[in-house]
Protein backbone atom coordinates (compact mmCIF):
# COMPACT_ATOMS: atom_id res chain seq x y z
CA UNK A 1 0.00 0.00 0.00
CA UNK A 2 1.19 3.36 -0.82
CA UNK A 3 1.83 5.85 2.36
CA UNK A 4 3.20 8.96 1.09
CA UNK A 5 4.61 11.09 -2.12
CA UNK A 6 8.10 11.03 -2.66
CA UNK A 7 9.14 12.22 -5.28
CA UNK A 8 7.79 14.20 -8.13
CA UNK A 9 9.81 14.07 -11.48
CA UNK A 10 9.85 17.65 -12.95
CA UNK A 11 11.14 17.62 -16.71
CA UNK A 12 13.08 20.84 -17.68
CA UNK A 13 14.76 22.20 -20.97
CA UNK A 14 17.51 23.56 -18.87
CA UNK A 15 18.53 21.78 -15.39
CA UNK A 16 21.29 24.66 -14.53
CA UNK A 17 18.95 27.55 -14.72
CA UNK A 18 15.94 25.15 -13.33
CA UNK A 19 18.21 24.44 -10.12
CA UNK A 20 19.35 27.89 -9.75
CA UNK A 21 15.90 28.90 -9.69
CA UNK A 22 14.55 26.72 -7.07
CA UNK A 23 17.78 27.30 -5.17
CA UNK A 24 18.34 31.29 -5.21
CA UNK A 25 14.33 32.01 -5.66
CA UNK A 26 12.87 29.40 -4.33
CA UNK A 27 15.22 28.92 -1.13
CA UNK A 28 15.23 24.98 -1.99
CA UNK A 29 18.31 23.03 -0.85
CA UNK A 30 20.14 20.35 -3.75
CA UNK A 31 19.47 16.89 -1.65
CA UNK A 32 21.63 15.18 -4.64
CA UNK A 33 23.23 15.30 -7.65
CA UNK A 34 23.20 11.94 -9.54
CA UNK A 35 24.34 11.55 -13.27
CA UNK A 36 24.51 7.58 -14.62
CA UNK A 37 27.57 8.35 -16.74
CA UNK A 38 25.55 7.98 -19.89
CA UNK A 39 23.87 11.15 -20.33
CA UNK A 40 21.19 10.84 -17.90
CA UNK A 41 21.59 13.78 -15.11
CA UNK A 42 19.57 14.89 -12.30
CA UNK A 43 19.16 17.17 -9.08
CA UNK A 44 17.27 16.18 -6.31
CA UNK A 45 15.99 19.40 -4.93
CA UNK A 46 13.60 19.72 -1.64
CA UNK A 47 12.49 23.03 0.72
CA UNK A 48 14.69 21.58 3.26
CA UNK A 49 17.45 18.93 3.75
CA UNK A 50 14.61 16.54 5.65
CA UNK A 51 11.56 17.40 3.80
CA UNK A 52 9.89 14.17 3.03
CA UNK A 53 8.77 14.86 -0.52
CA UNK A 54 11.42 16.18 -3.04
CA UNK A 55 11.20 17.52 -6.50
CA UNK A 56 13.80 15.68 -9.00
CA UNK A 57 14.95 17.98 -11.97
CA UNK A 58 15.66 15.46 -15.19
CA UNK A 59 16.06 17.02 -18.58
CA UNK A 60 13.56 16.85 -20.64
CA UNK A 61 15.38 16.21 -23.80
CA UNK A 62 17.16 13.62 -22.75
CA UNK A 63 14.13 11.77 -20.81
CA UNK A 64 12.11 12.52 -23.89
CA UNK A 65 14.48 9.89 -26.24
CA UNK A 66 15.16 7.51 -24.30
CA UNK A 67 11.20 6.79 -22.73
CA UNK A 68 9.45 8.57 -25.37
CA UNK A 69 6.20 7.21 -23.73
CA UNK A 70 7.03 9.43 -20.91
CA UNK A 71 4.37 12.37 -20.15
CA UNK A 72 6.62 15.36 -20.14
CA UNK A 73 3.88 18.27 -18.74
CA UNK A 74 4.67 20.25 -15.95
CA UNK A 75 2.86 18.76 -12.80
CA UNK A 76 0.06 21.47 -11.09
CA UNK A 77 1.67 21.67 -7.67
CA UNK A 78 0.52 23.49 -4.66
CA UNK A 79 3.31 24.21 -2.09
CA UNK A 80 1.82 24.66 1.59
CA UNK A 81 3.67 27.73 3.51
CA UNK A 82 3.43 29.82 6.55
CA UNK A 83 3.83 33.48 6.79
CA UNK A 84 2.79 33.60 2.94
CA UNK A 85 2.88 37.51 2.99
CA UNK A 86 6.78 37.72 3.51
CA UNK A 87 7.09 35.29 1.08
CA UNK A 88 5.23 36.40 -1.60
CA UNK A 89 7.15 40.05 -0.97
CA UNK A 90 10.38 37.91 -0.90
CA UNK A 91 9.51 36.05 -4.40
CA UNK A 92 8.92 39.93 -6.09
CA UNK A 93 12.15 41.46 -4.48
CA UNK A 94 14.00 38.57 -6.31
CA UNK A 95 11.74 39.62 -9.57
CA UNK A 96 9.78 35.78 -9.59
CA UNK A 97 6.90 36.61 -11.70
CA UNK A 98 3.95 36.32 -9.03
CA UNK A 99 0.20 36.64 -9.58
CA UNK A 100 -2.02 38.59 -6.81
CA UNK A 101 -2.06 37.22 -3.78
CA UNK A 102 -5.69 36.34 -2.61
CA UNK A 103 -7.82 35.19 -0.02
CA UNK A 104 -9.62 31.50 -0.89
CA UNK A 105 -11.44 29.61 1.80
CA UNK A 106 -8.32 27.54 2.13
CA UNK A 107 -6.29 30.38 3.61
CA UNK A 108 -4.17 32.84 1.60
CA UNK A 109 -2.77 31.89 -2.19
CA UNK A 110 -0.47 33.26 -4.84
CA UNK A 111 1.04 31.16 -7.87
CA UNK A 112 4.53 31.84 -9.39
CA UNK A 113 6.20 31.22 -12.00
CA UNK A 114 9.54 29.52 -12.53
CA UNK A 115 12.38 30.09 -15.16
CA UNK A 116 10.90 27.99 -17.89
CA UNK A 117 7.05 29.91 -17.58
CA UNK A 118 5.94 26.65 -15.12
CA UNK A 119 3.19 28.13 -12.82
CA UNK A 120 3.09 27.15 -9.57
CA UNK A 121 0.67 27.94 -6.50
CA UNK A 122 1.46 28.60 -2.55
CA UNK A 123 -1.13 28.14 -0.02
CA UNK A 124 -0.79 29.44 3.73
CA UNK A 125 -0.72 26.49 5.91
CA UNK A 126 0.47 26.66 9.25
Amino acid sequence: MIHKLGQVMLYVDDQDKAVAFWTEKAGFVVRSEENNGEGMKWYEIAPSADAETAIVLHDKAVVAKMSPMVNLQTPSLMFYADNIEAMYDDFKAKGVTVGQLVEMPMGKVFNFADAEDNYFAVVEKK
